[in-house]
């Protein structure tokens, strides 16, 4: 899949899972739970034990049925070990540019983390697809991220930090090309407890809202 394929479908989708989980057990729960409930995209994060090798079962088990990012990446060797592993994109809580560079290079795309508008912009200037404001409900949720897009529309921005079932219209109108969503969906507690079906759920009721909220923008 091209970085521009892989792009829109993220777009599409709008959702970003940030998986985290305490096992790789839990992790692998927590990805069959998120994908039941229609959303085919998830981020794998670093700090999840053993998360190269989910990422590897992951690709495996689903192969283009999934669109596989690694999350939590902050240097540019982890990265290349999780496109090896099977990564399709490259998410980071902040801004590295070897990583970006890597990433670059290899056509896959890389979104950054970033909050203010020059770490924004230096992001957007060194070459990443998409920036991840993080964490953004810490600065003003929505509000914040309508003002950054008033100057900065051409710099597709992840929301990430804040973004729940209660939130996710607004960021949505806000203009976010996608939400970065951590523990509102990606409930450990429900798959620890046996119950992953609270996942599905809720990633259920993002797709509906994504559904209503992106005809509106048109």
């Amino acid at each position: 899949m091209s970085a521009m394929d892989c792009l829109r479908r993220i777009h599409e989708i709008g959702l970003i899972p940030v998986l985290r989980a305490s096992s790789p057990e839990q992790a692998l729960t927590i990805a069959e739970a998120i994908l039941a409930g229609g959303v085919c995209v998830l981020e794998v994060t670093m700090t999840v034990p053993g998360a190269i090798a989910v990422m590897e079962k992951l690709a495996a088990r689903h192969g283009d049925k999934l669109l596989l990012g690694a999350g939590t990446v902050l240097d540019a060797e982890t990265a290349r070990a999780c496109l090896l592993a099977g990564a399709q994109f490259v998410v980071s809580p902040a801004l590295n540019l070897p990583t970006i560079e890597l990433c670059r290079r290899y056509g896959v795309p890389v979104m950054p983390g970033a909050l203010t508008p020059t770490e924004i912009v230096t992001a957007w200037q060194a070459g990443a697809d998409v920036v991840k404001v993080f964490p953004c409900s810490a600065v003003g949720g929505g509000a914040h991220l309508k003002a950054l897009q008033g100057p900065l529309p051409q710099i597709r921005v992840v929301p990430t930090g804040g973004v729940s079932l209660a939130t996710a219209e607004e960021f949505l109108d806000a203009g976010a090309y996608a939400l970065g969503v951590g523990s509102d969906l990606v409930d450990a507690k429900a798959a620890a407890a046996g119950k992953p079906e609270i996942i599905t759920e809720n990633a259920k009721k993002y797709m509906a809202i994504v559904r209503k909220m992106r005809p509106a923008r048109a």
